[in-house]
């Protein structure tokens, strides 16, 4: 546990240049605070003081905004920059030196039992507001742009944006450039083309409507 407190201390200070020195980060941070309340909640969480292990979560929720459950399993060097809103599930599960910025929520679909929230590789970076939900995986070096919508899983060394989210670049390249014949991201999206349809019609029926009313002026006249 102390071990990956130093390793979080570190992290930070290395990553964000804002940071002056380790002190500053000790005392001034709430992401390195919740990230230490969830070090301590997950060791009473793994010895069965489940109860306890939530006190303290709620109690670091209290005082920085974040929200980790005591169950989830965090990898060492996490940076949560400006994490006011964040929200880590029980069953999230992150990997080494990953970066999330406020608002993000790694959350779960529903009520379903067992594995429920997402599994982020190493040096994922989740931006603002972003928001990945169910048992999906964020492969290593990959990133979520601010407000993006995750509900499919993302490869290795790419990047998702949108809402809902997909990917626009793998290992640095456009996804465009790629050939597209195995594709089973750039699906088209059935909602979007239905109320594109609903459009055309109540177009249509507007063009009839209009024109039925021109016939009935003018056999007025």
């Amino acid at each position: 546990m102390f071990r990956g407190i130093r390793e979080d201390l570190r992290s930070i200070r290395k990553r964000d240049p804002a940071a002056r020195s380790d002190v500053e980060v000790f005392f001034l941070y709430s992401g390195f605070h919740a990230v230490l309340y969830y070090r301590i909640s997950h060791w009473f969480y793994r010895h069965g003081c489940f109860g306890f292990a939530r006190w303290i979560s709620q109690l670091g929720r209290f005082f920085t905004g974040i929200e980790i459950h005591p169950g989830a399993t965090i990898g060492k060097g996490l940076f949560i920059d400006h994490g006011m809103g964040v929200v880590i599930g029980e069953t999230a599960e992150i990997g080494d030196f990953c970066t999330l910025y406020q608002g993000v929520t790694l959350g779960g679909t529903g009520k379903d039992k067992g594995k429920r929230h997402p599994t982020l590789g190493r040096h994922v970076m989740v931006g603002s507001g972003a928001k990945v939900l169910g048992p999906v995986t964020l492969g290593d070096h990959c990133k979520v742009g601010a407000n993006a919508l995750v509900l499919i899983d993302v490869p290795p060394h790419s990047t998702a944006v949108g809402v809902p989210a997909h990917v626009v670049r793998i290992g640095g390249r456009r996804v465009e450039d790629d050939s597209n014949e195995l594709d089973q991201i750039h699906m088209p999206d059935p909602v979007s083309q239905e109320l594109c349809q609903l459009h055309m019609q109540i177009h249509l029926l507007q063009k009839k409507l209009e024109h039925q009313r021109g016939k009935g002026d003018h056999e007025n006249l």
